[in-house]
């Protein structure tokens, strides 16, 4: 049984001991038709709480035939009354409140609670930053837990929305989907809802359905819950300008909006409650509100990293063609990773640091086999932010995938890509920390260096 169902029953049981001293009254005053009344709407009342016992629990269920004696002691007095006879308003009274009792017990201590938990991922490559947790919520036999991803939208220069994506279909087979259509949150009001995209509005070239902002899932909801789809480097809690670096991660209305955020470290809570509670300055949210709303127990990507082994993965055939030697063994992989940040700060010179770097590892392919995965965004926000290189950089993604001496990945799975790479190589993004994370060498690259050579044929 759902929570707000056994909730439900138990204030019913309270307004049935009301009731019965409203009967008392009723009887000691001779108001024989107010007694009759409100013994009969007992009497329903009764009958509607065992009808909804019966359809979840079971017509067995202890709590029936306590019910259906307590029926019988209304109809008694109900009986009484009706043939004029002489009545104690007092025993009526300790009647019925010793028949209602083993009902509120048997209510509180034998049926157990059923929560449902709801979990709204959008874009199905950050599915691993809510996974673990659906899993734990997958294997309590007290929790319906249900995976329901939502569709979003790419946005144009001007915010409107532009087409819309489902990715329902690209998750990993052992995870059940509910369609979004399909669910009645208004109706089912689960207990929990998980979501990992915090923005709302905000964003500037996507959006999930308006239907699914924080703002408007909370009220469907006792507990929202925030998790972020991505880690960070670590924070030092003592340096000046760590707050400041993370305080746009932060102030985010999936962060206002939720009961409860889950950050990946104590160091990145603390900086959370420090940004937050400057943030919140003037209104009721106090430091102590934050501390109790931010829990710093760990991200489920790290989680998911740490899960997904090289020697459990089916290596794609097309990827084996391009990482296998002559000889049957494996060339060094690295994940080269570009993000939506270092993008929009350099631009052109972002797209000539591409062509350089492919020109490099194209030279060492004997060697070495380049994993190159954008950031899933990437088109979106080219298109939206920044139009006028789309073209160059869709040019670059044809020519690379054309030649096929590297890997293209822009699958849902990102953990695979971390699990087969030896080393990472890229911009500073959430993906340094779980390869870290994963044990994997990590190199960071530097926009301005470029081959020379490369340049003067430009």
């Amino acid at each position: 049984m759902r929570k707000t169902q056994k909730t439900q029953i138990e204030n019913f049981l309270h307004l049935l001991s009301r009731a019965h001293e409203e009967i008392k009254k009723a009887i000691a005053s001779n108001k024989k038709d107010t007694a009759l009344d409100l013994l009969s709407q007992c009497q329903d009342g009764a009958i509607q709480i065992g009808e909804t016992i019966e359809n979840l629990e079971g017509e067995n269920f202890t709590t029936i035939p306590l019910l259906e004696n307590y029926c019988e002691v209304l109809y008694q007095i109900y009986e009484n009354i009706c043939s004029n006879q002489s009545i104690n308003p007092n025993k009526s009274y300790k009647a019925l409140q010793k028949s209602l009792n083993p009902i509120k017990n048997s209510v509180k201590n034998e049926i157990k609670v059923q929560i449902e938990a709801v979990f709204l991922p959008y874009k199905a490559s950050m599915w691993d930053s809510l996974e673990s947790i659906w899993q734990a919520a997958d294997e309590d036999p007290d929790c319906d837990a249900y995976v329901i991803p939502i569709p979003y939208y790419d946005k144009n220069p001007d915010g409107s929305f532009k087409e819309m994506h489902y990715e329902g279909d690209l998750y990993p087979d052992y995870v059940p989907i509910t369609d979004y259509q399909a669910y009645d949150f208004q109706e089912r009001c689960p207990d929990m809802i998980f979501i990992h995209n915090p923005y709302d509005e905000c964003n500037y070239v996507t959006s999930v359905h308006p239907f699914f902002y924080s703002k408007n899932l909370k009220q469907f909801t006792e507990k929202l819950v925030y998790v972020p789809y991505f880690v960070l480097g670590e924070p030092n809690p003592d340096d000046p300008n760590a707050a400041e670096n993370i305080k746009h991660f932060c102030t985010v209305p999936g962060v206002i909006y939720a009961d409860k955020v889950i950050v990946q470290s104590e160091a990145m809570k603390k900086i959370y409650v420090d940004v937050m509670t400057e943030y919140s300055k003037g209104s009721k949210a106090n430091r102590k509100y934050w501390e109790d709303k931010i829990l710093g127990i760990g991200s489920p990507k790290i989680d998911k990293v740490l899960s997904t082994r090289k020697e459990d993965i089916e290596i794609p055939e097309e990827w084996r063609r391009v990482i296998e030697k002559a000889d049957g063994s494996f060339k060094k992989v690295i994940f080269y990773n570009t993000s939506v940040t270092a993008f929009l700060e350099h631009e052109e010179q972002y797209l000539e640091k591409m062509k350089d770097v492919f020109k490099v590892f194209k030279e060492a392919k004997e060697e070495i086999a380049l994993l190159w995965r954008p950031h899933p965004l990437m088109k979106a926000t080219i298109e939206s932010m920044r139009a006028e290189l789309w073209e160059k950089y869709q040019g670059l993604v044809m020519e690379y995938k054309k030649k096929e001496w590297g890997i293209y990945d822009d699958t849902a799975d990102l953990d695979r890509a971390i699990a087969v790479c030896d080393g990472y190589y890229g911009d500073h993004s959430s993906v340094v920390k779980l390869c870290q994370e994963a044990g994997k060498m990590v190199m960071i690259q530097d926009i301005q260096i470029i081959n020379e050579e490369l340049l003067s044929q430009n």
